[in-house]
């Protein structure tokens, strides 16, 4: 039996079965269910900058009942940026919003998070509703791009620049730099973008990572740049914080990262003071099919669950209570990670709450809706 509070009365529901929304505990943080914000990119801020859109996007998530809410990609260099509009970390000044934000979505009950990212040659692109598509053009503000390789992602985007050791030290202190100004606008938990062919992704994929360093070659090398963001940012995180991992579990073709490797990368993450592994995949090559359906990443999670182990959250196609609540009781991951499904319903939560016959503590300006 669990005990809900509210402000005005008290009720018993008997939770059995309803593994959605079961708390979960992540070091010292608590999640008062398993439903989590995945990133999602807004293209709505000036120089990195968040704004009243970001407050009132994560807000209604938070409001809503969402256990974790997530910024989208936040990057920690302004070259880092997938396009001019992106929300960036790169300044004490971005600080003092994203700390307006943060107070708000504790206030609602829920756990503010940041996901720390570097689009690598993924960058200086327009924004989905730019107008634009493809490459910056010079008089847009075009950048000069970065890579493990001088390999680009589709003949539409930049050519980038093949990192040196010195510049990918420098990008591993500007993750760092990034960690501790979310600490110091209160986020509650960080994630590291290593999905989705941005930076990190890029230098795990045998197909964008084409270097003969320690970088390059074998999986231990090409997991070195992530699995030193991850010890500097774990560095400087407090030990009772808990610290997340997107990875793309599949490059979804041939010659790409696979799922064993996922698993051991998930392996050594672990043993790097990582808690939990957010379980995407794709985004590193522009032609890959990739077979949609409802849930069709959560083998992955599943995978880095079961055999690394380690916690996983799912997501991809997950937009029913049932089937979220399904995929948590068959033991395939700890947390769902929700996006499109969010973007319909910002209070899916309430709405999953009330089709699983689970009785939750309703926002008080909400309350009267509930009857």
């Amino acid at each position: 039996m669990t005990v809900i509070q509210s402000e005005n009365t008290q009720q018993q529901t008997d939770t059995q079965g309803v593994a959605l929304f079961e708390p979960l505990t992540l070091r010292d943080i608590t999640f008062r269910n398993r439903i989590a914000v995945a990133a999602m990119c807004q293209y709505s801020a000036t120089d990195g900058f968040a704004n009243d859109w970001h407050l009132v996007h994560l807000g209604s998530f938070a409001v809503g009942g969402a256990a974790l809410v997530m910024t989208e990609a936040t990057a920690v260099e302004a070259r880092g940026r997938i396009s001019p509009e992106d929300l960036g970390i790169y300044k004490d000044e971005h600080i003092e919003m994203l700390s307006r934000i943060v107070t708000f979505i504790k206030a609602q009950g829920a756990v503010p998070a940041v996901q720390l990212a570097h689009a690598g040659r993924k960058a200086s692109t327009y924004s989905p509703f730019s107008g634009g598509n493809g490459e910056l053009s010079k008089a847009d503000g075009r950048w000069q791009t970065v890579g493990p390789s001088a390999v680009r992602f589709s003949e539409q985007y930049p050519l980038p620049h093949a990192l040196t050791r010195e510049e990918i030290a420098e990008i591993v202190r500007s993750f760092q730099i990034g960690a501790e100004r979310a600490l110091k606008a209160g986020f509650e938990v960080l994630e590291l973008h290593g999905a989705h062919g941005y930076l990190l992704h890029e230098f795990i994929s045998p197909i964008s990572n084409k270097r003969t360093d320690e970088y390059g070659g074998s999986l231990e090398n090409r997991m070195r740049f992530l699995i030193e963001v991850t010890d500097a940012v774990r560095q400087v995180m407090p030990a009772e914080l808990p610290l997340l991992v997107r990875l793309s579990a599949t490059d979804w073709t041939e010659g790409g990262v696979t799922e064993a490797e996922t698993v051991e990368i998930s392996r050594v993450l672990a043993q790097h003071g990582v808690d939990l592994v957010d379980v995407s995949t794709g985004g590193n090559v522009a032609s890959a099919k990739i077979p949609l359906q409802p849930g069709y990443q959560v083998s992955f999670a599943d995978a880095v669950h079961n055999e690394a182990q380690v916690p996983s959250g799912a997501v991809g196609l997950i937009t029913e209570a049932a089937q979220a609540n399904q995929i948590l009781q068959e033991g395939k991951a700890d947390m769902i990670f929700l996006a499109r499904e969010l973007l319909r319903d910002p209070h899916f939560p309430l709405r999953a709450a009330r089709e699983l016959h689970y009785d939750i503590a309703w926002p008080k300006q909400y309350a009267r809706a509930k009857i």
